[in-house]
């Protein structure tokens, strides 16, 4: 900030934000760095006019203060002057609420205005309450599905909005008034949070990574382990997912597959709300996989956002263990949040352990071809069977994108691939059964600004269809 300041323009709008979030506030560790916030808040205060620039932005305003009541809470006395500042910044939110964006957007708003409305006193006070409680109950039933699953369809955003809901457990059972329709809807929030646990603990990947279906990346939200530290102190538990069986989350869309030691997550799902598809990628029938523990296969994540080349790319059908047609995507993903005409899945089919589902993404291209996606696992292997249902002949590519670490060796059998990590260890094989191959590099985004080399198997489809066949050790 010395060098760029608060407001820089040749920074992204996402890096200006966080400069006014005040994360660091209630972070591991905070408390021995109290003295260089107290400097810090002071500088906010002196450098940012009320009411302009990003740092009066609705949402920064909201996480904002929503980091400084819950550190005010804690071991950090506020000046007067840090106060007024709150109640200013609370008055200036309520005033400029984001319906225009709606999901999580409008949820924080209304988070901080409960935090506010509980940590200050008078008629303001409530009634700043009383418009985040209500805006909370109309939103909540949207927003939360049924199945526990965050409407958008992205893991990193449902464990934002399941903290988010702790956090309101949190607050209201430490200030909340004896108006028993506030502990009322305490009550109600530790179901709903638990559902979301279930969930969230359904779309994380053994090693604690979340699986990356539409916008998602690790390091931005608390990882599942402290979520689930953070519930059992409220006490709020939920069931653990099934060591081995199919799970559909029928709501949200999303399929996992668990045998052996192997685990698949599909996407059936819908790209997201209709009215809301900014963290949509063109991901639909993707798949991940993980073997004895450790990723093989995985989508490309997320780096990165705003309008540049690289957010179409990871947003784009090719970035995703999926087919791709004509190098379109299959929902039509564009500027930095948003998408045109977009994939409808079909029916997920359950048959023992054999998945099967499609999608429209293409059918507006001629001979209106529909992707038909079978995946089948038993106890050493994966069959993942493409087909391009089609009034005419026409071919794609199916890509399998390999986690970063994992090298594809040909075999000496034709079509076989070997997969070995960076120690030399046969993790698995590939069998193509339809299709030809080859190998494609391909940078991975590991986190936010953060990218590995790769490697895919690109495979080509013939007749129609592709046919690739996992193999490892049980």
């Amino acid at each position: 900030m010395d060098h760029v300041g608060w407001d820089a323009p040749s920074l992204a709008l996402l890096w200006r934000y966080n400069q006014h979030y005040f994360d660091d506030l209630s972070a591991v560790g905070a408390e021995s760095r109290r003295h260089w916030h107290c400097a810090l808040i002071d500088r906010w205060l002196a450098e940012n006019a009320p009411g302009r620039g990003t740092a009066f932005a609705p949402y920064p305003t909201s996480l904002r203060l929503v980091n400084w009541i819950k550190a005010f809470l804690g071991d950090l006395e506020p000046s007067p002057a840090w106060l007024d500042s709150l109640a200013l910044q609370a008055r200036w939110l309520s005033r400029r609420l984001e319906w225009h964006l709606l999901g999580n957007h409008l949820f924080a708003n209304a988070k901080a205005l409960v935090y506010a409305g509980l940590f200050f006193d008078g008629p303001q006070a409530q009634a700043w309450l009383q418009r985040g409680l209500s805006i909370l109950q109309r939103e909540l039933p949207e927003q939360v599905l049924r199945d526990g699953g965050h409407f958008e369809r992205s893991p990193m955003y449902h464990a934002q909005a399941l903290e988010d809901v702790l956090d309101l457990i949190n607050v209201i059972r430490t200030l909340g008034p004896a108006d028993p329709r506030v502990s009322a809807f305490a009550i109600q929030l530790g179901g709903l949070a638990a559902s979301m646990l279930h969930w969230l603990r359904c779309m994380t990947a053994p090693d604690g990574t979340l699986t990356r279906f539409n916008d998602s990346a690790d390091g931005i939200t608390p990882a599942l382990p402290e979520l689930e530290r953070y519930a059992a102190a409220l006490d709020v538990t939920a069931p653990m997912p099934a060591n081995e069986g199919v799970n559909l989350l029928r709501d949200s869309g999303y399929t996992c597959m668990a045998r052996a030691g192997a685990q698949a997550w599909l996407d059936t799902a819908p790209i997201g709300p209709d009215y809301l598809p900014g963290h949509a990628h063109a991901d639909t029938l993707s798949y991940e996989l993980y073997v004895h523990g450790k990723a093989l296969v995985v989508n490309r994540g997320t780096s990165v956002y705003g309008d540049g080349a690289r957010r179409l790319t990871e947003r784009g059908t090719a970035a995703h263990s999926t087919l791709q047609l004509d190098d379109l995507d299959s929902s039509e993903v564009w500027s930095g949040f948003r998408v045109g005409r977009r994939a409808r899945p079909g029916p997920v089919k359950v048959h023992g352990w054999e998945v099967s589902c499609s999608h429209d993404g293409y059918a507006h291209l001629p001979g209106h071809p529909i992707h038909e996606r079978r995946w089948a696992l038993d106890v050493s292997g994966l069959v993942v069977h493409d087909r391009v249902v089609c009034d005419r002949a026409r071919e794609g590519v199916v890509r399998h994108h390999l986690a970063p670490g994992l090298q594809l060796q040909p075999d000496s059998l034709p079509g076989r691939w070997q997969v070995r990590d960076a120690g030399g260890h046969l993790v698995a094989q590939a069998e193509v059964a339809i299709g030809s191959v080859e190998v494609e590099s391909w940078d991975h985004a590991l986190a936010f600004g953060k990218l590995a080399q790769a490697q895919t198997l690109r495979v080509q489809t013939s007749g129609g269809q592709a046919l690739l066949r996992w193999h490892w050790k049980h």
